[in-house]
C-alpha cells in the first residue's frame, strides 16, 4: 500500500498534533517565568501544521491526487488541533491559582460552543454525503477554521512572548471565534434544511391525501382490480 505525498502531509500534521498537545499536557500557568519555552516550541509546531494544511490541499489538486482517505482523515486532523487547543486553554493547565483566572481568556462553556459545532456540521455533513449530496465546506467554515487558528497562534504567542499590552486583543480574538463559530454553524444548518426538514428525516407520515391524489391521477386502465395484477400483466 503506497500513501501519496499530501496525506503522508496529512499523517505527518497528525503527529505534530500529538507533540503539540503533549508539549500543553506539560505546561503549567503557576510555573510559566520556568516554562514558557514549552509556549514557545507549542507555537513553532501548531504554525507548521496549519501551514502544512494548506500545502496538503494545494498538492492534491496539483498532483491530481485527492483521495477518500485524505478526504476523511484530512478534515479530523483539522478538528483534532483545533478543538484541543481549545480544550487545554480552558483547562487547569493554564488557570492562575494565584490570581484566580485563566490566562488564555478562554471559558469552558467556550470550548463546548466549539465542540458542539464540529460534532453537529460533521454529522449533518456524514448524513449528506451518505445521501448522494455534495456538502463541501463554504467561505464561512474556511473563515472559521482561519479565525480558529490564528487565534491559538496569538493565544500561544502572547503569552510566549510576554506581550501584556497585546491582552485586549486576545481577549478579543477569543470572543470572535466563538462567534463566528457560532454563525457558521447556523450557516451550514440553514444549507442542510432541504434534506434535515423532509417528512422521511423527522420520521413524518405522507400527506394523507397523497395516496388517494396519486390514484386518481392514473387513468382506469392502470388501476390494478382487486387481488393484484391479472394474470399475464407484468
Amino acid at each position: 500500500m503506497r500513501i501519496n505525498l499530501p496525506n503522508q502531509i496529512t499523517l505527518a500534521r497528525l503527529v505534530l498534533a500529538v507533540v503539540f498537545f503533549a508539549l500543553l499536557s506539560c505546561f503549567q500557568a503557576e510555573d510559566i517565568a520556568d516554562l514558557r519555552w514549552l509556549l514557545h516550541v507549542s507555537f513553532w509546531v501548531f504554525l507548521v501544521a496549519a501551514l502544512t494544511d494548506i500545502v496538503d490541499g494545494v498538492l492534491a489538486r496539483m498532483m491530481q491526487s485527492v483521495t477518500s482517505f485524505g478526504r476523511i482523515l484530512d478534515p479530523v486532523v483539522d478538528k483534532v488541533m483545533v478543538c484541543g487547543a481549545f480544550v487545554l486553554f480552558a483547562s487547569h493547565h493554564f488557570w492562575d491559582h494565584n490570581l484566580h483566572t485563566n490566562i488564555t481568556d478562554v471559558r469552558p462553556w467556550m470550548v463546548l460552543v466549539i465542540l458542539t459545532r464540529e460534532l453537529l456540521v460533521s454529522a449533518v455533513r456524514s448524513h449528506a454525503e451518505g445521501a448522494g449530496q455534495e456538502f463541501g465546506a463554504s467561505w464561512v467554515g474556511k473563515l472559521k477554521m482561519f479565525i480558529q487558528s490564528a487565534t491559538v497562534c496569538f493565544i500561544l504567542a502572547q503569552l510566549a512572548w510576554k506581550l501584556d499590552a497585546l491582552q485586549p486583543l486576545r481577549l478579543g480574538l477569543v470572543w470572535l471565534t466563538v462567534i463566528v463559530t457560532a454563525l457558521s454553524a447556523l450557516s451550514y444548518l440553514h444549507r442542510a434544511r432541504a434534506f434535515l426538514l423532509t417528512n422521511a428525516a423527522l420520521g413524518g407520515r405522507a400527506p394523507a391525501g397523497s395516496a388517494g391524489t396519486d390514484a386518481a391521477a392514473k387513468s382506469p386502465g392502470e388501476c390494478s382490480p382487486p387481488g393484484g395484477p391479472r394474470e399475464g400483466q407484468p
